[in-house]
């Protein structure tokens, strides 16, 4: 007797979306050791660098006594006799000269001459025991008269908190005063605004460069054979096999007095006397157009390949002047490979150091370069994570801008 086989529509379904799930985690586990390295290369050390632009842990660690002594003072009247007992144990509890030092520093970022006094105190403790508080007030003055000032224990209330915006406030020209309130630095102290507008100005320019000699270059790549255009594409790509270090030295050579453009200048006689082509703003865009050209070429060329050139001819068939039909055809077409060519270009600018370190003067450095300075001369980390943290945050404000002009473009098309 003939069987008949029904399938149960539940049941296939059921083995669909199990099917559907083994795919999925199939995929997931192909890209989890990618995710695993971007988590613990990029997202971890910025989480880190974040963190630190508002932690402020050497003066919480090491003078939690003192702290709390102060928690009540006024910061306007003498500081009270049980705040110096509290300094006084609170700087014989360091046992690392490495942590003295720390402290040391911070303060003196705060007060000039912090850091003297600190070190000078703790290398003369222990005092002796058995003092009250008025007792260890008097010969601490009598070690050195400046812990009578104000400032120095304003500061060590100020940073007694582990968590602090001074170092973002620092960066963006702000500051805390004795009572907490955020005011304006002094016009002779405000520095950074001025340097992240600089860093802007000079990205913006190195950028404009690179659009202007990459358009055309990109174009007619784009119309040449295969073959051609990857043998010219080579040449292109030949800045990316070598060093930085290498070009700017060799950029060092070509624009110094006795280089070779201001010798062809004025073998030509065009120049009567060596241009300045060297350690000023000029050199710092020549080299950096020169490094970052690719960047700008390579998203174009990808753009300006898959536009048919039929457009353009069918332009100028139907009456289109040749270069009216160009502007109006063609670039628009091109404008996601120039935004996006534009934006690499910009955000990569914006994080330089090597070459305006080297080849820019005092007045040419860019944000990252300070960034660099306190980080391995002054040894200040908040305030190099700090000014990290405003380059990053200018970097996602411009990626977003980006991405709200192509959608408003995009639902405009």
């Amino acid at each position: 007797m003939a069987q008949s086989m029904t399938l149960d529509p539940g049941k296939l379904v059921g083995q669909l979306r199990r099917a559907e799930r083994r795919k999925r985690a199939f995929a997931i586990s192909l890209t989890l050791p990618l995710l695993l390295f971007l988590l613990f290369t990029f997202l971890v050390p910025i989480g880190a660098l974040l963190v630190r632009a508002v932690e402020n842990p050497e003066v919480a660690n090491t003078l939690g006594h003192t702290a709390k002594a102060l928690s009540s003072w006024s910061r306007t009247a003498a500081p009270p006799a049980v705040a110096y007992a509290a300094l006084i144990e609170d700087l014989s509890a360091i046992k690392e000269q490495s942590d003295a030092g720390a402290l040391a520093r911070r303060l003196n970022s705060e007060v000039s001459g912090a850091r003297s006094l600190i070190m000078s105190t703790y290398r003369a403790l222990p005092l002796a025991p058995g003092m009250t508080p008025e007792q260890v007030r008097t010969q601490l003055l009598a070690l050195d008269a400046r812990w009578g000032e104000l400032s120095y224990w304003q500061a060590i209330a100020k940073n007694a908190s582990r968590w602090t915006p001074d170092y973002l406030l620092t960066s963006l020209d702000l500051k805390r005063d004795v009572q907490g309130h955020i005011t304006q630095v002094d016009a002779d102290s405000a520095a950074f605004a001025n340097i992240l507008v600089r860093t802007f100005k000079i990205s913006a320019i190195v950028t404009l460069f690179c659009l202007l000699l990459g358009y055309p270059l990109a174009y007619w790549l784009s119309i040449l054979s295969t073959r051609k255009a990857n043998m010219l594409m080579i040449l292109v790509l030949v800045p990316f096999w070598t060093s930085i270090l290498v070009r700017v030295a060799a950029w060092i050579v070509l624009l110094q007095s006795n280089g070779l453009v201001n010798r062809s200048l004025m073998g030509l006689g065009l120049t009567d006397a060596p241009l300045p082509l060297l350690f000023n703003r000029l050199g710092v865009i020549i080299a950096m157009v020169h490094i970052l050209l690719p960047f700008m070429i390579l998203p174009l060329y990808s753009v300006m390949k898959s536009v048919p050139p039929t457009y353009l001819r069918a332009a100028v068939s139907l009456g289109s002047h040749p270069l009216a039909a160009f502007f109006r055809v063609y670039v628009p077409q091109t404008w996601p490979g120039v935004g996006a060519g534009g934006l690499l270009v910009f955000i990569l600018s914006i994080g330089y150091y090597v070459t305006p370190a080297l080849l820019g003067g005092a007045g040419d450095q860019m944000l990252s370069y300070y960034i660099a300075q306190y980080t391995n001369v002054n040894v200040n980390w908040g305030m190099a994570c700090a000014l990290g943290a405003v380059l990053l945050t200018a970097t996602l404000v411009l990626y977003a801008l980006y991405r709200r002009v192509v959608k408003s473009e995009l639902s405009l098309g």
